[in-house]
């Protein structure tokens, strides 16, 4: 729960059960230009996938989503698959206006996943749930989360079903980020389990390849659809432009 208040967790809930007869309750994504598609925010709790290749922002959207709450008090979840060091991801993400590095180990938390993927799938679930449990975050991230179909292979399916049910279950919307292959829109097995699926994607124009945001599904809400041009600048963050080109 967050430190500097100690009620924000029933305030978010006393809020979702308010809002419940008039709609969902929301939370801000902390994207610039992504909330006025999508009635306002996040639906909470919810499910996000947050699909893409390589260079396409996935880690900048979700560290941004995290520092967006932390900046309103809420705790957030940092989980990597990729077993890198919490000081690598300083490293790279500091770069960024909207980090703070006072925030990391105290209201970001950054758990290492990479060394229990090889443990069974109901215990690596098991520990997720521990570490969800230990702070009680209003938003996590899992970041990514196909490495992991590399890895529990043919149970990768029950996994993922098991693993977005029981998260559905904590107050917190969480990102998952999903890489994609080449002609992959984005990763099949993730998008049935998720509430929701945005796309981020590189287009050649010209010489240069420009960032896009679609809105595939978002479950209960009434998004805009189609490309967005977005915008990554170490002053701004991640920003959907409001215009398309």
């Amino acid at each position: 729960m967050a430190k500097n208040d100690g009620k924000i967790l029933e305030d978010e809930k006393e809020k979702a059960e308010e809002s419940s007869e008039t709609g969902i309750f929301r939370i801000p994504s902390g994207i610039s230009g992504l909330d006025d598609m999508i009635e306002g925010g996040f639906p909470f709790p919810s499910v996000i996938l947050i699909a893409g290749g390589a260079g396409t922002g996935k880690t900048t959207f979700s560290l941004q989503f995290l520092f967006a709450g932390a900046e309103k008090g809420e705790e957030g979840l940092f989980f990597t698959t990729l077993s890198e060091p919490t000081q690598w991801m300083l490293r790279y993400s500091s770069n960024f206006n909207f980090v703070k590095k006072e925030y990391f180990n105290r209201l970001i938390k950054y758990v290492d996943l990479g060394s229990k993927l090889n443990e069974p799938i109901d215990e690596v679930i098991e520990y997720i749930n521990d570490k969800i449990a230990e702070t009680m975050p209003q938003r996590i991230v899992i970041d990514p989360v196909t490495v992991i179909g590399n890895i529990v292979k043919g149970n990768y399916r029950k996994f993922l079903f098991d693993l977005t049910n029981s998260l559905k279950n904590w107050q917190a919307v969480t990102v998952l980020t999903g890489e994609v292959s080449p002609g992959e829109m984005y990763p099949v097995e993730v998008s049935y389990a998720a509430d929701s699926v945005i796309l981020l994607s590189l287009k050649a124009e010209g010489n240069a390849r420009r960032k896009y945001l679609e809105i595939l599904k978002m479950r209960g809400t009434d998004h805009r659809t189609g490309a967005y041009p977005v915008s990554i600048t170490r002053e701004d963050g991640f920003v959907v432009l409001r215009t398309r080109f």
